[in-house]
């Protein structure tokens, strides 16, 4: 789930647990407004943690340059960007 999934879900979850007021026997629809605010929160908050993982801002950058066989040197340029 990405973040526009979860700020989705945490739309729906605020319209339903405030701004909806229906009578209904069975379940009670501002209580699913919560679950779905909560699952679109940590959501949110996993897709943040593995942000920089899936080559969002913060992802390092590594740039491999073989000079061939006969010198036997190889140069590895990392950019950590934070």
């Amino acid at each position: 789930m990405g973040i526009g999934v979860s700020l989705i879900l945490i739309a729906v979850g605020a319209v339903l647990a405030f701004a909806v007021n229906v009578t209904s026997s069975g379940f009670d629809i501002n209580t699913i407004g919560w679950i779905l605010m909560i699952v679109g929160a940590v959501g949110a908050l996993i897709s943040l943690v593995f942000w920089s993982s899936w080559g969002g801002v913060g992802g390092g950058r590594r740039t491999v340059v073989d000079e061939g066989p006969a010198t036997r040197r190889r140069t590895v340029v990392e950019d950590d960007v934070v």
